[in-house]
């Protein structure tokens, strides 16, 4: 089948080409003093750089960007590791003094970091927060005190398979609800098509992919047993007992869930922005994006994807340390460079003004604009204490998937995780 083009503005990910990768100057400051503080260190010949990239080679688009931003005599030493072990390789290096100058972690694993004396405070590293987005800062805010810089941020939307919902007569505007959706789906499934593809996997991905529903409900992490909890997970619930929805969702990770929509049998996917390219790119039908419905009308507000860019406490020559943090860090998402950065990581920026930039460069941005605004940090409202919920939703999500639309199930499998 031939190409076709992406319907709705919104999953576009092109790269944008031509732009240079200008080179920081650290320049000279003062030798390092008694604070520790950026301002009084120099930034020195060999800066370490750590981030969850693995997937991003040396050679890499990701990678050339990073190395870009070294300081004036200096050079960058970038390795990768998944998410879960370059926080633990960097609760080791930081207790045994030889951290890193720069990582980048998920942002859930934010107040974590700073509770655990890992990170120094973006004032001590020098680390310019201003222009930021207050909804994308906030994971990075622990107990009033700042954190580093969110490098930009991805997010959930509702991809659909336009040849299936045109066959089905169903209107993609139309789907500003629940019972809207769901009056969707009923058509798709009618027509002889199948429903929707989700990730319900055990553990933070799967939490990730719900809370859109969860918070669409009107639902708090504070109160996992609440009416309205328990209605985001009789939704789900019932796309597997209606057979709408694969009952492999309950170990589908996203990407698996994105491989069976791509088989084309599927009329929806709930899924991320990083696969916009892939829907762009998709030769078996036109793939259409739409903003998750709330509960009753309006956009669900998502959670905040992407990584915080911080420098890790130091126990010696730590001004110096920082001095290279500040430098690396302000070239990536400022100036020149954040354009070209927040596109070769496939995230909207953090700055307004730059997510600007983006949507004016690429349209297909356009409905993604408004769902990374309107985005909620995992850990702003609980801190510290997110990932123990965040165990306690799993928990009642996989109850409530393997319920598969029982009602007195869904409600039990919530109740029962949150301890009530």
């Amino acid at each position: 089948m031939t190409k076709q083009n992406l319907r709705v503005a919104g999953i576009g990910l092109a790269m944008v080409t031509g732009l240079a990768l200008t080179a920081c100057s650290g320049g000279s400051t003062p030798n390092p003093g008694e604070t520790g503080a950026a301002s009084e260190g120099t930034t020195t010949a060999e800066i370490t750089f750590w981030d969850p990239y693995p997937q991003h080679q040396s050679g890499s688009d990701w990678d050339n960007v990073v190395k870009a931003c070294a300081p004036e005599g200096s050079t960058i030493t970038r390795s990768s590791a998944p998410q879960t072990d370059l926080f633990n390789q960097l609760t080791t290096a930081v207790k045994e003094g030889n951290a890193p100058d720069v990582v980048l972690l998920d942002n859930p694993m934010m107040p974590e970091a700073a509770l655990s004396s890992l990170l120094a405070t973006a004032e001590q590293a020098g680390i310019d927060t201003t222009g930021i987005d207050e909804n994308l800062l906030g994971p990075g805010i622990v107990d009033g005190v700042t954190y580093g810089v969110p490098m930009g941020s991805n997010a959930l939307g509702l991809y659909y398979n336009a040849d299936i919902l045109e066959a089905a007569g169903v209107d993609p505007a139309s789907i500003t609800s629940w019972d809207a959706l769901n009056s969707a789906i009923e058509q798709v499934v009618a027509t002889g098509s199948k429903g929707i593809t989700f990730s319900g996997i055990a553990g933070e991905e799967g939490v990730f992919q719900f809370q859109p529903w969860f918070w669409g409900a009107g639902a708090d992490l504070s109160a996992l047993d609440s009416p309205e909890a328990i209605s985001a997970g009789q939704l789900v619930s019932d796309w597997i007992g209606n057979g709408y929805a694969p009952k492999s969702a309950l170990t589908d990770n996203q990407s698996a869930s994105w491989d069976l929509f791509l088989t084309g049998e599927y009329g929806f996917a709930e899924n991320g922005s990083w696969f916009a390219a892939a829907a762009a790119a998709n030769e078996g039908f036109e793939v259409g994006m739409v903003p998750i419905p709330g509960k009753d009308s309006g956009l669900a507000p998502v959670p905040t994807g992407g990584e915080f860019a911080v420098a890790p406490l130091q126990s010696k020559d730590a001004s110096d340390h920082y001095a290279n943090a500040s430098a690396v860090i302000g070239c990536l998402i400022g100036g020149e460079n954040a354009m070209q950065t927040s596109e070769t990581l496939g995230y909207l920026s953090a700055k307004p003004d730059v997510r600007a930039e983006q949507v004016a460069a690429n349209d297909q941005w356009t409905p993604w604009a408004p769902i990374v605004e309107g985005a909620q940090g995992r850990t702003t409202e609980l801190g510290a204490d997110y990932p123990a919920v965040s165990a306690q939703l799993s928990e009642a999500l996989q109850g409530a998937l393997n319920a598969a639309g029982d009602a007195a199930g869904v409600e039990d499998a919530f109740r029962t995780a949150a301890g009530s």
